[in-house]
């Protein structure tokens, strides 16, 4: 004769017994991801600029793709945002005196040009993420960094170039793992 603990042990084993094969056999929805498919979405730069795509792109470019695709968030010289807009300011900034969002700017607390690509590239336009092409992004940055006075307003920007500039902030980071880079 069973006992109720008994039961109740047995009772769980073949719950869990089912359980696994339900489990096993699943439900079979989707269909493994390919290369092809990760490779979309798998855009991360880094600050050694590794990651980087092919392209190039130059202040003068960037500034009638800024005019057109930017300003009517950061403004007509990336000072900040148009009344009714709150996007943060693009150039300019001072010393960082609280930790305030609106402090931090382009040149005064981004460590590498790198991350500037990278995020113009995942997030902006903000209404059309993803949807610039590799030289339109190049461009842009070029035209920002040159409106912060951190490139000249000739110099090409491109894979070489980019990770090339150095930011008045660069040492301004401790690295968490510095072993990574």
């Amino acid at each position: 004769m069973c006992t109720p603990s008994g039961m109740m042990a047995a009772a769980c084993l073949a719950l869990w017994l089912a359980a696994g094969a339900a489990a096993a056999a699943g439900p079979h929805r989707g269909q493994p991801i390919n290369p092809t498919a990760i490779g979309a979405w798998d855009i991360s730069v880094q600050p050694d600029g590794a990651g980087l795509p092919p392209g190039a792109g130059t202040p003068a470019q960037g500034a009638r793709i800024y005019a057109e695709k930017c300003a009517q968030c950061h403004g007509p010289e990336g000072k900040g945002g148009v009344a009714g807009v709150t996007a943060s300011p693009l150039v300019g900034g001072g010393a960082i005196t609280d930790i305030a969002a609106s402090m931090k700017t382009i040149a005064n607390f981004w460590p590498y040009a790198t991350t500037l690509f990278d995020y113009i590239r995942r997030a902006m336009p903000w209404q059309q993420p993803m949807t610039l092409a590799n030289d339109e992004v190049y461009a842009l940055t070029a035209y920002i960094l040159a409106l912060n006075k951190l490139i000249g307003d000739n110099d090409p920007m491109n894979a070489e170039t980019l990770p090339q500039v150095r930011m008045p902030n660069r040492d301004g980071f401790i690295m968490r793992f510095p072993d990574a880079l």
